[in-house]
């Protein structure tokens, strides 16, 4: 997504959402700049538009204090593990709001959707596999969706559900 003369891969679908809402094209440079450069979480992005942090830091005589009391107040949003994002959202698969689908149904639009997807899932992932069987000495079971992530360094395993998760003891 290109805004101005400034193209931001690095900026999530969710970012990009809380971004848009906003009506001052300034203030919306000024988000979309400071959250890349910064890698800031959705979370800081959220804090910062609904405290209204670019108006208080034109307005302020001293920048340094809002920038201190800014970062004071999101370094708990602020985890290296951040770029997982949690909850992702999945708005642009299409699929209706009332869960009326099937696991099949999900990971078809994920498919059909990888683009957007790995963007919503944050920094360094990339897709590797679908319906991958992992066999033990027992039994056989099939992972549905299998990512790498190059900055953890290791593979991520996506178990689509569509009900309610449940503890399931194995054999």
């Amino acid at each position: 997504m290109e805004f101005g003369t400034h193209c931001v891969p690095n900026l999530t679908w969710t970012h990009y959402r809380q971004i848009l809402r906003l009506s001052d094209k300034n203030a919306m440079q000024y988000y979309i700049t400071e959250a890349s450069e910064n890698n800031w979480s959705v979370r800081t992005l959220d804090r910062n538009i609904s405290t209204l942090y670019y108006q208080r830091l034109l307005s302020s005589q001293n920048k340094d204090i809002v920038i201190a009391e800014m970062k004071e107040k999101t370094a708990d949003f602020q985890d290296k593990l951040e770029f997982i994002k949690n909850p992702a959202v999945l708005e642009f698969l299409g699929l209706p709001n009332n869960s009326g689908y099937i696991e099949a149904e999900l990971e078809k639009a994920i498919i059909d959707h990888i683009q957007q997807f790995l963007l919503e899932l944050g920094k360094g992932f990339a897709f590797v596999s679908r319906q991958q069987i992992i066999k033990t000495e027992t039994a056989e079971f099939y992972i549905d969706l299998v990512f790498y992530n190059f900055i953890l360094k290791c593979f991520v395993l996506i178990e689509l559900k569509t009900n309610k998760i449940t503890h399931q003891k194995m054999n």
